[in-house]
Formats: structure tokens, sequence, C-alpha cells
């Protein structure tokens, strides 16, 4: 008999007292590695987790939904569910769940004796004691207990040990390897020089030789894997219980790295993972004929595995589980050669047993029953093994701190349940399962479904589901709204499943849960729920197949599906959201692409014969916006704005569908589409849709198929619509369609539809533009009021002009100089001017014909015509200041606020298109078209955004609507003042009439606002600190005073200043060397405010400055300044008060903020922010110090007014050399402690801050974005 190494277990013993324990390891903030090793220790009342099926008496429990105690498991199967831990909770959408109570976790007493092994054996009758019993043999003399001296001396108190070092610590790169022997299994598996089949062979070759060695290699394999560099020695082994082996590695063990292979980065580490699940499955395979039944190989691993399992060492753990998972599973593949093979022996022996005697071969049938007996007990030996390995381990860690060992715990098990399905799909065993679906961790909660979802899949084991999935459906429907979208995506298709194979047990509501996520924002989870919506509603029916409509025609089979489609969107009240429905569903539902069969519910009549009920008004508006957005989607290829992710490059084969999709629709819609514009040219909802499907043809299709006449006939239709509608939406979608037909790439109908185009320009829109202002001018002629016939007349004609206009150069027509008069007129002698709708409307003609006048200067530009570029510019630019005149006129009119607002937005626009970068161009003379604003236009400007935007009082006789519009008009107003400070179009000062609204409006404004801030300081960030303290004095100059004319230093508008001056602070970030100089001159432009007069007037000895409060404010700032800057500032502060203070000043109140201005300065030297770089900075003595602080003088910083307000950008000082803090020793933590908060949230500053909107399923696209709550780190956001 071999010698067993250190302590076995055998598979029919039970469970060692010392690997009884708790499920969870006991382990608080600081416990981990670092801490010292806590022996097992006995666990009473284990998990017993039968392997029978359970009675069904064990779910009518009366106790069945209670929860009971961790370490009890009740009768029942799922009712005894034991109460999450702290990691299963976790924060999910909106679902109503009952909350469960903490566990408490028993603590673990300081001993370190074990429990020997009991030696006593019993129940099982193994083939090796069978035949000891039939040839019994002399039993070697019993191994006598070692001798005191080589005993295992006990540790010592836990008072008595010797304390671990808190010096420097050389921690092992990542990518260093364990110094171990180079022919041991680790290294070969790691480096993967040596394949893994012939590594397996030579270790059996090893260990048939000799068992001990091979065993130890093993068992350092499974050590050094988990990152240990300790060495099991021969004699350790000999000696040594397991336990007290691990309790030696875990000395030996390297804490202070917190690096183990398991978790390394990198492509070898993930190499080695996969090489040592791999190693681990093949070593059980190539075993699996005889030396896994030997009883002396797997009880060794499994002992080992089970102790390591157990450690309060998370290397250890994380290696010893994901070894044990994955030697279970292997032992399952072999459970299931041995089950085929017992099946097979099982059919010989029954047709060697049926027949006659004078046939049947006695010797064979023995030898079946033999071999039968045989793997029956071999499939007993890995039931026993799995069934120990099971409670040992998985019971224990599927509730591990440590996610990813629960992750490996839910992976393994439902590979069990799929593979061996007769031994594991039992509810005894899916309870762990639904148990963790609660987990805190969404990998975990991802590894649960994907667990579920091959069982779910299989039609032959849906019976053994029934019961878990009544228990567990409402939890898995919940999760199909989980945070994590992994996790929803695949909860929605674990219901799918459901659906499938348990259609009854899902409720209306469940479903409703569903449906509502076709309209989410994530497109992998809205397409998965759009699976759902075909399995559950758009169901074939085979009955419909002989319907024909009124006219013979045959209806196509997708027919009802098309209309169970528009009856839901109809029925979901998203009716602008159409496009995100058809992204849910076009990949999966082939009647999306049907345009035939929705173009013949819109053009066929139904029959009455076969009682098919016409479509009404609103289900055909629905309709056409589902047809329209599924053409625009097929011919594009492109998901709505605003799903995300964003796509990837399309793939060839994605190219090639959407160009044969784009040909087919094509084809079809050319015959239909004048069919259906004549059918609905009443309706502009619908005819709006329907004149945008040409923008998505195949043009040339009108040329190849020979369709010309199909395009007169649509271009007529289009003339007509044009002079018949007056609806703006109608209007513009067709300028935009015209513009697309009359696109200069198709050649082949260019010239047909540009003379179509010329005509209809001239005839539908000029020429009655040009009757009806003649019409309106005689009327005021004759002093007679026009009419109102006469004034639709003329506001429609400008309507037209400037939609089209927008899309198509109307130059050539010669209408400016009418609309320019029309807007002087409304100045002057607004009761000649059309009402104010058409003025609006001639402003924005005059401004899309001013661009369509700088596209013709650089088409002449870029084509070589000198003189002709100089004269079109000439005429261009006398435009262009008459109108920026006239613009501005405009915003200074009172009681106009329509004129204000489109006056407004058009400067705005102005700017932005005829900056200084018309100066980049190569032909010179188009840098005479720059305009730039001056001081009076930007006042007015100002004045329009402080009066129009920043508004607090709400109108209370406003409905929500309105009130929405209103906002979402507001907020383009301020993004398009941002975008002309953020980008130099204006000087940069010009902001803080904006910054100073920060805090009062930042539900409204404040993702805008921290936009600006962001870009401007990217711009220059010395600019941008100017204009932060700008916006400080001004709102501290409106401050109301007191009678003493003192600012109240306690009142809500002075806290109101103080928290907007740390919303800026907070906007620098931590890298206070990237913002050092922007701080400094903050600090000194807020003192040199602080100590100047008011009005002018000289400040008298001994008068206290009438802005020095504002130094109060300006202490927000500090933790900003280097330690070496700080002095520098203090000095300029004492250099600046010039007048001299009281001696007593420590007792008047109103000299409080200097002192408190100088105590921030002097104050927490150590706890200053320093450099957020990764540099390493030199010390320096105190005579570098004071040369330092001469280079940074405050005196010699620049504070040119021009360079305030210029356009260069700040090229930031290099400071290489800074004093490094001194660091005070670093405590250690566990490796699971969260990185410490730095800037605590405000929440928790008890200021009240706003909620955030709530998340929708699609957004409209405003000119910003929100963002969470007062999040004012360094990043940056782009503006819309």
């Amino acid at each position: 008999m071999h010698r067993s190494i250190g302590k076995r277990i055998r598979m029919d013993d039970p469970i060692p007292p010392e690997y009884d324990t708790n499920p969870m390891t006991p382990m608080t903030e600081a416990t981990d590695i670092q801490e010292p090793f806590t022996p097992y220790t006995p666990y009473s009342n284990h998990a017993q987790t039968p392997l029978h099926n359970p009675m069904n008496e064990m779910y009518t429990n009366e106790h069945f939904d209670n929860v009971v105690p961790q370490h009890q498991y009740a009768p029942s199967v799922y009712g005894g569910a034991p109460s999450p831990a702290p990691h299963m909770e976790y924060d999910q959408q909106p679902m109503s769940q009952e909350p469960e109570s903490q566990p408490e976790v028993e603590p673990a007493p300081l001993n370190y004796e074990e429990p020997m092994t009991p030696q006593g054996r019993g129940g099982r009758i193994t083939r090796a004691r069978l035949r000891n019993a039939q040839n019994p043999q002399v039993s070697p003399p019993a191994q006598q207990e070692a001798p005191a001296s080589k005993r295992m001396p006990p540790p010592a108190p836990a008072d008595d040990r010797p304390k671990r070092g808190r010096g420097a610590v050389v921690r092992r790169p990542p990518n260093e390897t364990i110094n171990l022997d180079e022919d041991s299994l680790y290294n070969a598996i790691r480096t993967g020089r040596t394949a893994l089949g012939m590594l397996v062979d030579e270790w059996i070759e090893q260990y048939k030789s000799h068992k001990e060695s091979a065993l130890l290699s093993l068992m350092q394999f499974f050590i050094n894997g988990s990152g240990c560099k300790g060495k099991i020695t021969s004699n350790m082994a000999n000696n040594m219980e397991h336990a007290a082996i691990i309790r030696k590695m875990t000395e030996e063990f390297d804490e202070e790295s917190g690096e183990y292979p398991l978790i390394m980065a990198g492509q070898q580490w993930k190499k080695f993972r996969s090489n040592f699940c791999d190693f681990v499955a093949h070593l059980v395979k190539q075993c699996q004929y005889s030396i896994i039944y030997d009883q002396y190989l797997m009880d060794n691993v499994i002992s080992l595995l089970t102790g390591l399992s157990d450690s309060q060492v998370r290397a250890f753990r994380h290696t010893a589980t994901l070894a044990a998972m994955k030697l279970m599973t292997a032992l399952v593949d072999v459970a299931l050669v041995v089950s085929v093979n017992l099946d097979n022996t099982q059919r010989q022996y029954e047709s060697e047993r049926q027949k006659t005697r004078d046939k049947r071969a006695s010797d064979r049938l023995e030898s079946l029953m033999t071999k039968r007996q045989e793997l029956e007990e071999n499939m007993d030996e890995i039931k026993n093994m799995l069934t120990y390995m099971f409670k040992s381990v998985f019971v224990h860690r599927y509730r591990d701190t440590l996610p990813e060992i629960r992750a490996i715990c839910m992976a393994e098990i439902g590979v069990w349940m799929k593979k061996f399905h007769s031994n594991f799909l039992d509810d005894s065993y899916l309870k762990y399962i639904g148990w963790t679906l609660h987990d805190k961790v969404g990998e975990v909660r991802l590894k649960c479904l994907q667990a579920l979802q091959p069982l779910y899949a299989s039609e032959e084991l849906k019976g053994k589901l029934e019961l878990f999935t009544s228990k567990f459906k409402d939890r898995i429907v919940a999760m199909t709204l989980d945070k994590e979208y992994d996790v929803a995506v695949h909860a929605v298709r674990l219901v799918i499943s459901i659906l499938k194979h348990h259609r009854d047990i899902l409720t209306d509501k469940d479903c409703e849960h569903v449906y509502e996520l076709v309209y989410s924002s994530h497109r992998a989870v809205a397409q998965a729920a759009g699976e759902f919506l075909n399995e559950r509603l758009f169901v074939p029916d085979d009955e419909f197949a002989n319907v024909h409509t009124k006219g013979g025609k045959r209806r196509l089979k997708n027919t009802p599906l098309i209309r169970d489609l528009v009856q839901f969107f109809i029925e979901s009240e998203l009716h602008e959201h159409g496009a995100y429905l058809v992204d849910s569903l076009i990949e999966s539902n082939e009647m999306m692409k049907d345009w035939e069969c929705m173009t013949d519910l819109l053009l066929e009549e139904p029959n009455p014969k076969y009682n098919e009920e016409p479509l009404d008004d609103r289900q055909e508006t629905s309709l056409i916006e589902l047809m329209v957005c599924c053409v625009r989607q097929a011919a594009t290829g492109d998901a709505p704005v605003g799903r995300g992710p964003n796509r990837r490059i399309a793939s060839v084969k994605e190219v090639k569908q959407v160009q044969d999709d784009k040909q087919r629709l094509t084809e079809h819609f050319i015959k239909v589409l004048p069919r259906l514009l004549d059918k609905y040219s009443a309706d502009p909802d619908k005819l709006t849709n329907l004149l945008s499907l040409p923008q998505y043809f195949d043009l040339n299709i009108y040329t190849t198929s020979r369709r010309e006449k199909d395009l007169d006939e649509l271009l007529k239709k289009l003339m007509k619509i044009v002079d018949k509608h007056n609806d703006t939406d109608v209007l513009d979608t067709c300028a935009k369609t015209l513009e697309t037909l009359c696109c200069e790439e198709n050649a082949s109908i260019f010239t047909r539809c540009d003379v179509q185009r010329r005509t209809l320009i001239e005839k539908t829109i000029v020429d009655k533009y040009t009757e009806a202002l003649d019409d309106w001018n005689n009327s005021l002629e004759a002093g007679v009021k026009p009419d109102d016939d006469e004034t639709f007349a003329l506001v429609s004609s400008l309507k037209k002009i400037a939609i089209f206009y927008s899309n198509h150069n109307m130059g050539q027509w010669n209408v400016w100089d009418s609309l320019f008069k029309t807007i002087l007129e409304a100045q002057t002698v607004p009761y000649k001017s059309p009402p104010q709708e058409g003025v609006q409307y001639c402003m924005r003609a005059c401004f899309f014909s001013l661009l369509w006048d700088l596209h013709q200067c650089e088409e002449l530009a870029a084509s070589g015509a000198g003189q002709a570029v100089d004269d079109a510019v000439q005429e261009s630019k006398t435009r262009l200041y008459r109108f920026m005149e006239a613009m501005r006129d405009m915003l200074k009119l009172e009681d106009c606020e329509d004129y204000k607002e489109e006056a407004y937005i058009t400067i705005c626009d102005m700017l932005v298109t005829f900056c200084n970068q018309l100066a980049s161009n190569p032909h010179h003379a188009l840098s005479e078209l720059i305009y730039e604003a001056d001081d009076d236009l930007l006042t007015v400007l100002d004045s329009f955004i402080q009066s129009y935007v920043f508004i607090y009082e709400e109108e209370d006789d406003q409905d929500e609507h309105s009130k929405i519009e209103m906002l979402h008009k507001r907020r383009n107003c301020l993004a398009s003042f941002c975008k002309l400070v953020v980008y130099g179009m204006i000087p940069t000062s010009w902001g803080a009439g904006v910054f100073k609204h920060y805090v009062k409006s930042y539900n409204t404004y404040g993702d805008i606002i921290k936009t600006s801030v962001g870009k401007a300081r990217e711009v220059n960030k010395v600019n941008c600190a100017r204009t932060m303290v700008l916006s400080l004095t001004q709102l501290y100059k409106e401050l109301p005073l007191t009678e003493s004319n003192q600012v109240p230093r306690q009142s809500n508008d002075f806290n109101s200043l103080k928290e907007l001056a740390k919303r800026f602070a907070l906007s620098f970030g931590l890298d206070a060397m990237k913002n050092r100089e922007a701080v400094t001159v903050l600090h000194k432009e807020g003192i040199l405010f602080s100590v100047s007069p008011r009005d002018g007037n000289m400040i008298m000895d001994e008068d206290v400055p009438p802005y020095l409060p504002f130094l109060e404010v300006l202490a927000e700032f500090t933790n900003k300044l280097l330690r070496q800057d700080k002095r520098v500032i203090l000095n300029f502060l004492n250099h600046k008060m010039t007048c001299p203070l009281p001696s007593s000043r420590h007792k008047n109140e109103d000299w409080q903020p200097l002192e408190l201005y100088k105590q921030s300065l002097l104050h927490g030297d150590s706890e200053t922010i320093t450099a957020g770089t990764k540099k390493n900075y030199s010390r320096k003595n105190k005579k570098d110090l004071e040369e330092e602080h001469e280079d940074l003088d405050m005196d010699n910083l620049s504070l040119d007014e021009n360079d305030f307000g210029g356009h260069q950008q700040h090229e930031e000082q290099s400071l290489v050399h800074q004093r490094p803090v001194a660091r005070k020793p670093k405590a250690k933590r566990a490796r699971m402690d969260p990185p410490p908060m730095i800037n605590a949230g405000y929440e928790e500053q008890g200021h009240h801050v706003a909620s955030r909107p709530a998340r929708q399923c699609t957004t409209r696209s405003l000119a910003y974005k929100y963002m969470d709550r007062y999040s004012d780190d360094d990043d940056s956001q782009s503006l819309m």
C-alpha cells in the first residue's frame, strides 16, 4: 500500500469539522491576505443538499416564503433561501422587490488546533474493500505518532505574534514570474512550451512509478498557481496535515503585492488561466479509467482544494475554487461516459439474458454482469466525489465575498445541469441559481442567466423547471430592467425561452414590462425586446391566406401582422418614436421590409366578404410613419439618433444588404408614390412623411428602368403641393426632396429636375410673392388696410421664399431688396410692414441669402475668377453690414419679443459664419467678409440673455407642453451665445454674465454653463480664470447692502455667491500644477477687487475697503494653490493692503474676511493639493524655493486687458521642480476596499441637490445633454 501524503479524505466519510464552515467566508472591510491567518473552525448546521428528487410536499410548507438564517436550510427547497449578504444587494431600475435581512457572520475563534481526520469508515462498500475482504492481507504496522521534537509547535497567541513590518515593500511586477523550478508544472503551463496532452501523459507516467512525488508536484502546482512562492517539501507532505500545509503556505505568501495569476492583466496570464482550466480537465480525462478510482489521487487533491477554497487569502480561495469547479465539470464528463457505457452494457446483458438456454453464453453473461457491477461502482464513486465537493466547496463559495468566485460557481453549475441533468437539474440545485439572481454584481447575475439559458432552450428539460419558474419568474422579469445592459439583454432572452415553453406562466403585466423595452435607448436591449414581441404578438395566421381585397388582389401573409404592429404602436402612445420601434424589429422580422404589403393596406380597399375592417385615420397615419421609418433605415443602414452604442463600421455583407434593400424599395415606390400623394394630398401629416420617400431612392433607377415618366409625374406632384399647401413641414420636406432630386451627382436626371425646379420657384413662389406684395402695397397706397386674403397671400409667399431659400439659391430672382426693405419698414413704419410672422420670414430669407452669397464667393475664388471675386465680395460685404446693423436695431426694439428672438439667433449664427476663420481662405479677398462684434453689439446680446433666458419666475398660466417648448428655445439661445464665447468669436470676458448664473439656474442650464466653462478653460486657462473672477465680482456688486453700506455675510445671497465660487474651484480638477498660473491670476484679480474703492472714491485711513468681504469668497480657491504659491499670494495681499490696519482689528467684525483669507493661505500646508502629474520632483532647499518664488512673482503676471479679450492660445508655463509634501506611512488596505473619495459629494455636506431627470427610453435632441448632479470634475463635454 502506498502511503498517503497529508490528510486524506474519503468520499464516503462525513465532511471533516474543519471544512464544515460557514458558507460565507468571514471577511470584514480589512480582512484579506493582509490579515493574520484564521484557521478553519467548526461551524454547525452545514448545508445539506439532497441528491434525490424532493417531494412535492417540500414546496407546500407553510414556511415556504420565510427567510431562514444563513447556516440553515429549511426542508423546502426555495423557501429556505439564505438571506443575501451585502454583495447580494444592488440597485436596479424600479421593480418591486421584498427587502431581505442581512446575514450574521459568526466570528471565527483564534485557535489553531485542528481535529484529526476521523479514522472510522463505514457506509459504502467500494471495489477495493470488497477485494480486501475476499483476499485478506497482512496490514502494515500502524504509523506511529511523530515524536514531540518533530511536531509543529503551537502558534503563539495573537498578542505575542510578531507584527508584520510596515516598511518599504518591493512589489513584484505583474509580469515577473515566481522563482520556481523550470521543470515544474506551473512553469510548463505558464510558458506553454509543452502541449497539455504531453504534459498530462508525462505526469501520469510519473504517478504510476512514484505516486508521492507526482502528487507532490500536483499540489505544488495549485500552490504556485495561486501566486504563492512557497514550496511544499516531501517532509512537510509526509508529516503535516493539509490544513497545516496551507497555513505554512499562507505565511510565505507575498501579501503586499495583491497580485496573483488569475487576476493579472496581459495576454500571457489570460492564456495561463485557459491552460490552467484545460490542464485540470485533461488530467481527469486521461485518468478516467483507473487512476481516479484508486482512492488516493482524488482524495488528496479534493482535500487540498477544499482547504484552499476556505482560506482567508483570496488568491488561494479564488484559484482553488476555480480548480475545484473545473474538476467537478471534468468528473461530470467522466460520469456521462460511464453512464453511456453502463447503458450499453445493460442492453447487452438484457439481450444476452433473453436468449434461449442453448444459445446463451454463460461466460459472456458473467463478464457483462461483472462489467456492469464495476461501472455501477464507478458511477457511485464519481457521484460521491461530486456530492462531497459540492457540499464542501460550492455550497460555501457561491456566497463568497469575491464576485469572481461567485461567478465561477454559477457558470459551472450551469454546465453541470446542462450536461448531467439527470443528477443536477433538480430544484435542490436550482435554488442556488435562483438565490444568486439577486447578487449585487452584474457579472454574477449575468452568469446565472447564462446558466439558465440552455436549460430553458431545451424542450426535454422544461418539465424539471416548472417549480423553479413559478418561484423565480418575477425576479427574472424584473431583471429585464437591470442597470447592466448585458444582464437586461440575457434576461429578455430568458423570458423569451420561458414564453416558448411555459407560455401560461407569464401574465399580461409581465409581458408589458418587456414590451416597453422596444423603445429603450440601448440597441441590444431593444432588439431583444423586439424578438419577444415577435414571439408573443406577431404570430403568422394561416387562416388569412385566402383573403382578397375588394379589387380582387390577394392579401399578403404579413397583412395581419402589420395591422397588429400599427395597433401596438398606437397603444404605446409614443408616436414620436416610431424609428425606435422599427429599429427594434427590422433585423428580426421580415414584415418590416414588406413594402408591397404596407402600400396595399393603404391603397387597396378591404373586402366586406372577409370581415376585414378598413384602416381609420389614426391607423393610416401610424402606418405611413412606420413605413417611412422602415424605408429610411433600410436605405441608410443607420440606427436612430440616440440609440447607442454607436454602430461599428458596416461589413461588406451589410453594405450589400443596404444596396439591395434600397434598390428594391425604389423599384416599388416609383410606381405607387404618385398614387399615395394623390390619395393623401389633403392631409399634411401623412403628406410630410410620404414626400420624404424620394430622399432614400436610388435615383439612377429612373433612367436604368426607363421610368422618366414617373419622375416627371413626381415633379408635377411636388409643384402642385407647393402651390396649394401652406404647412411648414410639408413645404420644408418638399424643398429637401427637390434638393435631393436636383443633386448634380445624379447627372442622368439633373437636367430634367433642374428645369422643373426653376419653373417651380419662379411660377409658384417668386411670381406669387411679387403679386401678393403689389396687392399689399396698392392697398396701403389707397389708404385701405389689406384684408385677410391679401395678408395671408403675402405671409404665405414669404414663408415659401424663406423655406426654399434655405435649400436652393434664389439669388438670380433678385428678391433681396424687397425683403430687406420690409425689414427696415418694420422698424421705422410698422403699419406698412406685414405681420410679425412675415417679417421674421424676411429676416430668415435675408440670412440664407447672405450664406448663398458667401458660398458663391468661395466658388468663384476656387475657380480663379479674380475681379469677379472682388466684385462679389464687395457686394456681399455691403449687404452683410447693412443686415447686421438692422438686426442690432431689431434687438433694441421694445415689446417685440418675436423680432428680438429671431434677430438674436440670426446675429449669433452670422458671427459664427463670418468669423475670422475666413482669413484662412487662400483668396485674401474673402477676409474682408469677416465681421467682428463691437462692444455695443455684445452689450445688446448680453442684455437679451439676461432678460430672456435667465428668468426665475415661472408663468402659471402656461401648460406643461408650452413650458417645455419655451425652455427648449431658451436653451438654444443660451447655447448660441456660449458658442461665441468658447470658440473665441467674442472675448471670453463676456461669458461672465453667463457663468454667474451657474448655481442659481443649475437645473435648467447647468449642463450648458459647465460645458462652456470647461471649453473656455481648454482654450485659455488664464482668461477663463479671469472670467470666473469677473462673474463673481459682478454678482457681488448686485448683492443688497445694509444701512451701513456693507454686504451682509450671513445672507442667503452671500452664501449662494460662496457656493458659486466652490463650484468654480471644483472645476479646476486635481492637477494643481496644470492650473497653477490660472489660479494665481484668479487670486490676484480677486485681491485687487477686494481692496478697490467703490465708485472711484478714495479709501480713507482706517476705513474698511468696501469690497473686503469678497476675500471670504476668494478663500474657496486657496485649496487649489500650491504651497509655495500661497506664500507669494500672501505677500501680494500684504503689499496691496496699503491702508493702516487698526490694532484691534481682530475684534472688528468688518476685518474678519481678511483674517479668514490669510488663515486659509497659512493653514493646511500638509494637506495642500500638489501636482497631479506622475513626474518625480526633486527636493529643494530653502534657497531654491526662494528663487522659484521670484520666478512666479505675481507682479510679473500679465494683466493686459487686450490679452483678456484676445483670441490667442495661452501657452502654459512649464514648472519642472516642486517640493514634494511629506508623506505619512500608508496603511494597508484590503484589496476589495473601494478607493477613498477625494471630493465628497454635496449630498453628504447637507446641500440640496436637484434630482436628475429620470432616464427615458428616448430623449429629444436638445442643445446640451443633462449631467449627473453637481459633477464638476475636470472633464469636458462637447457642445451640441
